[in-house]
């Protein structure tokens, strides 16, 4: 056979392009040769032919030829890669196919064609083997022109809608896929026209015609197609459905969303609203959250699902979250939702199973007892709901409430994935709800200290005029360590007092209510400022002591109370006196009638418990209506470092407001003190009063017993100048006693006074320094029941010590205030 015969039988059977064909007989020796056999190995045809195939081989493959003979004997041909041997001895790689050649000339001969790979990839594909792998691809493959048009695509892109392939010939992307973004996707071919860039991987999300309702992902690469000459006659694309890996992506993305959105505060209303904003829309169109009464208040529900019954079960709507507005669905936050005995929703709460329907069916109205602001409960059909998901709200084993989640008509149905994704999601804010439900337990036991610690109410006395704000640094707990208090003393007076105790919380909660409760036990010593300072600090000092002792750090400054500060302050408003000492705290400012502000040059002492110099007092006077302002450092801190001067200027200005007291007391906090407090705050503003001349009422008597008759009578007749008749025999027997038992052990004159305020007091003034003594005579003694007779007949009795000696002193209650 010649060479052209040759080349025609290898066009007749290959898409040769530069492949050089030649012809075997059955032994495998050459008997054909043409002009590119002889180009690729440089033999002459007086060489080539009559030589065996594998002297044109290298010696690895030439031991192979047999072996190849015998299998195009059995498969009727052979392909696949070879090395060649030049006539110089050159190794060349070749790609080579086998077939028989009997139909071209009618003996059993083998046709061979050689194609060369040293700038080829791999094998020269034929047309049909390259159209067996464009249609058969499972990857949709498409080719448009340059107008966009569709001329050819694989049976692999039916699969994703729009018809047949010979359906698509001449339409453009969007007339095939209305659901998707036809703009962008032409958009990346005309870049790949313009450009000759190649896109690979280009994302794409919509709705394909084969799911319409499925929101679904694509991932496409554009490749330009060109002529002989390099002109643009057409875009190659592939697509691949990414729909799994989108849908994996969006659950990830969803619950890191969620890790970082709920449970950002302890709220437990908000933490549940959380729940639904983040689900919807990336879940579902509409989530509905309710809990337990019980979780609400913070109590501990029992473990286990909830015990099944036939009465419906109540629970609170606690969050709410829809794509549209569901006003005839809608049970606002707070409000009480039922669910029927029986319906999906009992059942999971019966059970702590999920449960989810991809169906609803339409006609049947929701699960609540409830009526809706409508009037009458509305169907799934006409809240265009046609999917859901229960998932109970559980943690630790208990169950907290229940999770619904629905779908509208055009969105497609819940499945398993989904409802693995919901149960994950709720999981994790179960667990920010059970913490916000504990965080509220404990919270409101802990305010429950905190108000049972701090006075309810200040207690009515008619020498200052008072209003109080407290405002805590602990946001969370509500608790702190400030302190303030208003004790009535003997004669009308008060004292006025502002603590601090280091820290924040229910520890520095605890050691304020010990320190109020040893201030309000010494103030009724009727101790002055300095002393009662001193008392408390060796009380502190005594219990870090204590404390120390087991734990082997005496006089630890974690002790509670030590470090502690106090102000304390007596204020006279019979004649305006004022005296006041302070521990480790900062001195009072003095708001002077004409809105003046000074601060009080007060005597530093120590602070509780730690040691050092002792405690100094100072006194000074107050005009009626001046403005005592006994504060905490955190009302003047700005952050760790703050300067006193500044502070106290900042001060000074906010007090030269005016206004009525309480809302006086509150713009002072609220101008100095951030929404967050650097430190507690506690302000205690005392205007104060001053008793008439016609409310007091004192003689000097002098030390005579003939003297203790005419006291009597002049108390008598002050009683009945008052209009206070009622109480002459007590008040009689009061004076009698107090004078008799002065004169008994003074030296120097005696003073009797009568104090009408909210009580009648009897005071009596005398030299002495001992304090009287309640004795408990026999019945055969015949003394030594005056002051056993006074403390039956009195509302209280006492005494206190002055420079000047000491006062002893008596109380009857006034059943109503005279004018």
């Amino acid at each position: 056979m010649g060479a052209d015969e040759v080349y025609g039988v290898a066009r007749q059977r290959f898409d040769v392009a530069d492949a050089a064909p030649l012809l075997l007989d059955p032994q495998g020796v050459v008997t054909g040769w043409t002009s590119g056999a002889r180009r690729l190995l440089a033999y002459p045809a007086s060489e080539a032919v009559g030589r065996k195939l594998a002297d044109l081989l290298a010696a690895e493959d030439a031991e192979r030829v047999p072996d190849l003979v015998e299998r195009c004997r059995r498969d009727g041909g052979w392909t696949g890669l070879l090395t060649a041997r030049r006539r110089d001895g050159h190794p060349v790689k070749v790609a080579a196919r086998i077939t028989s050649a009997e139909e071209a000339h009618g003996g059993s001969r083998w046709l061979m064609l050689l194609s060369e790979l040293a700038d080829a990839p791999g094998w020269d594909m034929s047309r049909t083997v390259l159209e067996q792998m464009a249609a058969g691809a499972p990857v949709g493959i498409a080719i448009v022109d340059t107008d966009l048009r569709f001329v050819w695509s694989n049976a692999a892109l039916e699969q994703f809608g729009g018809g047949p392939a010979a359906r698509r010939l001449g339409l453009r992307f969007a007339d095939v896929q209305p659901g998707m973004d036809g703009q962008a996707v032409e958009a990346q071919m005309r870049h790949v026209l313009e450009t000759g860039e190649t896109v690979v991987g280009y994302e794409h999300v919509g709705h394909v015609r084969s799911a319409p309702l499925r929101e679904t992902a694509h991932m496409l690469s554009f490749t330009r197609l060109e002529d002989d000459r390099g002109h643009p006659i057409g875009v190659y694309y592939t697509v691949v459905d990414m729909t799994d890996r989108h849908r994996a992506r969006q659950r990830l993305a969803l619950l890191d969303r969620a890790g970082e959105c709920i449970g950002r505060s302890l709220d437990l209303t908000r933490t549940a609203q959380e729940l639904a904003d983040v689900a919807v829309p990336g879940l579902a169109d509409f989530v509905t959250v309710d809990l337990l009464e019980s979780v609400l208040r913070g109590a501990e529900p029992a473990p286990g699902p909830l015990a099944d019954s036939k009465e419906p079960v109540e629970l609170r709507r606690a969050g709410y979250r829809s794509v549209q507005d569901l006003a005839e669905a809608v049970i606002e936050i707070g409000e009480v939702v039922a669910f029927r005995a029986g319906t999906p929703p009992f059942r999971c709460l019966a059970t702590g199973r999920s449960w989810h329907a991809d169906r609803l069916d339409p006609l049947t109205r929701d699960w609540t007892t409830e009526d809706t602001p409508s009037g009458r409960r509305a169907t799934f059909l006409e809240l265009g709901l046609h999917s859901v998901m229960t998932v109970p709200i559980r943690s630790r084993g208990i169950t907290l409430g229940i999770t619904t989640f629905y779908r509208r008509h055009d969105r497609e149905f819940f499945d398993e994935e989904d409802l693995r994704l919901a149960e994950d999601l709720v999981a994790r804010a179960a667990v920010c709800v059970d913490n916000a439900r504990r965080y509220t337990r404990e919270r409101d036991a802990a305010l429950v200290l905190q108000r049972s610690l701090l006075p309810h109410r200040l207690p009515e006395q008619d020498a200052v005029e008072v209003a109080a704000c407290y405002r805590p640094a602990d946001e969370l707990t509500g608790l702190g360590g400030d302190w303030y208090d208003l004790i009535p003393l003997s004669g009308a007076r008060v004292a006025l007092v502002v603590g601090e105790v280091p820290g924040h919380g229910i520890d520095a909660a605890a050691a304020m209510g010990q320190l109020r409760t040893a201030v309000r036990t010494l103030a009724a010593l009727d101790l002055p400022p300095e002393e009662v300072l001193a008392h408390l600090d060796d009380l502190v000092a005594r219990s870090a002591r204590e404390e120390g002792a087991d734990t082997g750090t005496a006089g630890s400054a974690g002790t509670p109370g030590v470090g502690s500060g106090c102000l304390y302050v007596v204020y006279d408003p019979v004649d305006g006196g004022c005296s006041m000492a302070a521990a480790g705290h900062p001195a009072p400012a003095v708001v002077m009638p004409d809105r003046s502000v000074v601060f009080v040059d007060l005597p530093q002492g120590p602070p509780l418990g730690v040691g050092g110099p002792p405690f100094e007092a100072a006194e000074l006077p107050l005009e009626e209506g001046s403005t005592l302002a006994l504060h905490t450092d955190g009302l003047l801190a700005r952050g760790e470092t703050w300067a006193v001067d500044a502070g106290r200027e900042r001060l000074r200005r906010a007090l030269e407001r005016s206004g009525p007291l309480e809302s006086y007391c509150r713009a002072v906090v609220d101008a100095l003190v951030p929404a967050r407090p650097y430190d507690d705050v506690a302000l205690l503003m005392a205007r104060t009063k001053r008793l008439g001349s016609g409310q007091v009422a004192a003689w000097e008597l002098p030390s005579d017993p003939a003297v203790v008759a005419e006291a009597r009578r002049t108390a008598t007749r002050q009683l009945a100048r008052w209009g206070l008749d009622e109480l002459a025999f007590t008040t009689e027997l009061v004076v009698s006693e107090l004078v008799t038992n002065a004169m008994r052990y003074a030296t120097g004159s005696i003073r009797l006074r009568l104090i009408r305020e909210r009580a009648l007091v009897c005071e009596v003034f005398d030299d002495g320094a001992t304090a009287p003594h309640l004795r408990h005579p026999r019945t055969t003694d015949e003394g030594g029941r005056g002051l056993l007779l006074v403390s039956q007949l009195t509302q209280r009795w006492g005494t206190r010590f002055v420079p000047e000696g000491k006062v002893i002193w008596a109380e009857q209650a006034l059943t109503e205030l005279p004018e």
